[in-house]
């Protein structure tokens, strides 16, 4: 097979990059269809102003007039900047069961990446941690999760025969619902709202939750300035996740905590894992697809969650054990069976920690590699 890697031109090239993966994956039970109203938008330079802040390239490999394969290059000065870092990133590799398809995309970024100045290559990683990230390599029985990759078992094979090593692992867990609210956490709560006098705001609806987004992002770009791969929203593109999210969210399985005088000190999103109504979908939202994805809202008895924080001066207060208190009761009321934790870093010990405490056992692991150049 001669495999030819070429650099994406027009939109009928964007269309077999997007469409792509569901014909590599057309029998794969494990995979689940992007939403492709996001992913074309995503894509686009004009809508997602990612691409402002940094150097791209997406390309398509070809076998004769077959495609075969894509994937996607990112630099991002700024981040290299501040992290005192030469890398380029890698994402969204997907190809047909061959080794020699994955050699020749992933050259072909390590080529243009090199050009650039770049000393080493990483990924699956795209322009922030909100993006799919890493490689699933454990965990693929386990039902998929919202925005988490679904590759097949072979690619983390491919990847260390081509030479890449471990540069960090995220983990999922499993966190089975409890009858009722543990005792501790009930007692740590109400410590923690007496003594000092937060206010703890939940949602009957998604317009009472915008106003919040802009802080929330605000209080996320504070707080995740240490997290691997996180690079700071700027305002449009916290304006971009909330319209491209609030559609999709469950008010009731959103928290905010603030002073008495309305600074925001922590928050966490979470909502009804959507991704078996997405696969009958097909990814598509018309002329029927939403109505899936709507019924699997009601239907679904796992818990996501998305995003979190806490600011950094009122950590070890309580706060954490306040939101866990009126996630879990929300979602025992909402008949929810279990909780998937998304994906967390293997060294975050404070996230792993409080998943340990509430018996959450690891069930998912994703890896993000590296190579040198």
């Amino acid at each position: 097979m001669a495999i030819e890697v070429r650099e994406l031109s027009g939109k009928k090239d964007l269309r077999t990059f997007i469409f792509l993966p569901e014909k590599i994956h057309k029998d794969h039970e494990g995979w689940v269809h992007p939403l492709y109203i996001d992913e074309w938008a995503f894509f686009n330079p004009l809508k997602n102003k990612s691409f402002a802040n940094c150097l791209t390239i997406m390309a398509l490999a070809w076998d004769g007039d077959r495609p075969v394969g894509r994937i996607m290059g990112i630099i991002n000065p700024k981040y290299n900047e501040i992290h005192f870092e030469r890398n380029a990133r890698f994402f969204a590799l997907e190809c047909y069961q061959d080794i020699e398809i994955a050699r020749a995309l992933l050259e072909f970024i390590g080529k243009w990446a090199r050009e650039k100045g770049m000393a080493r290559l990483v990924g699956p990683l795209g322009f922030s941690d909100k993006d799919p990230q890493g490689c699933k390599i454990e965990g693929f029985d386990a039902p998929p999760a919202i925005t988490t990759p679904c590759n097949f078992p072979w690619m983390k094979d491919f990847y260390e025969e081509l030479g890449f090593c471990k540069e960090v692992d995220l983990v999922s867990y499993k966190i089975i619902m409890p009858e009722q609210v543990p005792e501790y956490i009930e007692r740590v709560s109400k410590r923690v709202i007496e003594s000092n006098g937060y206010v703890m705001h939940e949602f009957k609806s998604r317009r009472e939750m915008r106003p919040w987004i802009v802080p929330v992002f605000k209080l996320v770009n504070i707080t995740f300035t240490n997290i691997y791969g996180f690079i700071p929203l700027e305002e449009k593109e916290m304006q971009e996740l909330a319209d491209r999210y609030i559609p999709i969210l469950d008010p009731r399985f959103v928290k905010v905590i603030t002073k008495s005088d309305g600074e925001l000190l922590a928050f966490v999103v979470s909502m009804p894992e959507l991704s078996q109504g997405i696969k009958r979908a097909r990814g598509r939202l018309f002329p029927f697809g939403w109505y899936h994805i709507m019924r699997e809202s009601r239907r679904t008895r796992m818990l996501t969650l998305l995003l979190g924080a806490v600011k950094e001066e009122h950590r070890g207060k309580g706060l954490d054990s306040l939101m866990s208190l009126r996630l879990l009761e929300s979602a025992i009321h909402a008949r929810m069976e279990y909780i998937d934790s998304h994906l967390i870093l293997e060294h975050n010990k404070r996230m792993c920690a409080m998943c340990d405490r509430i018996d959450g056992k690891v069930y998912k692991r994703f890896r993000i590699f590296f190579k040198e150049l």
